[in-house]
């Protein structure tokens, strides 16, 4: 009888204190970040006058379909964003952001880092840009979204772009 293989993979684990965790950001009180003898902690850099420390950076993922015909349209959009819309990414603490697509599946794959203090305030903020708007509805016609029940970028939740997992990183 043949030995049944173990797998190599196993759920993660739930994270030791003071080590990053790919999940919400973490707001360090002053007390804590003096407390920790955490390497993670020396990352933090700075922090506002209310003691909320900035976050070091939490990487996203996320996929969508691009509809076939519109492959060439969205490349030439991209090419030339509205200064409008990446002035509003960059104030809303997103920086790395990149977009790749697969055009044997259609896929645009994006990836960026949020640096901010607030994600979900950042995010609102996105929403209310009137140019950031136009922009989405402009794109989401040349998307098929992938999560069921998603209408549109601006509405929110839930996501016109579908969240993938990080199964590995290396800096």
């Amino acid at each position: 009888m043949a030995a049944r293989r173990q797998s190599l993979w196993a759920p993660p684990k739930e994270a030791e204190p003071g080590l990053w965790n790919p999940g919400a950001p973490k707001l360090w009180s002053p007390r804590e970040r003096s407390q920790s003898t955490s390497t993670v902690s020396s990352v933090f850099s700075a922090s506002n006058a209310d003691g909320r420390i900035r976050y070091p950076g939490r990487r996203f993922g996320q996929i969508v379909k691009l509809k076939p015909e519109y492959i060439d349209k969205y490349k030439e959009v991209h090419a030339a964003i509205w200064p409008e819309v990446a002035k509003q990414i960059k104030e809303c603490n997103i920086q790395d952001y990149s977009i790749f697509h697969d055009p044997g599946t259609g896929i645009l794959f994006a990836s960026f880092k949020y640096v901010g203090y607030d994600y979900e305030g950042d995010m609102g903020k996105m929403r209310e840009s009137p140019k950031v708007r136009e922009w989405w509805k402009m794109t989401d016609g040349f998307q098929e979204s992938m999560v069921p029940g998603a209408k549109n970028s601006e509405s929110g939740e839930p996501s016109w772009w579908k969240p993938v997992e990080e199964v590995f990183y290396q800096a």
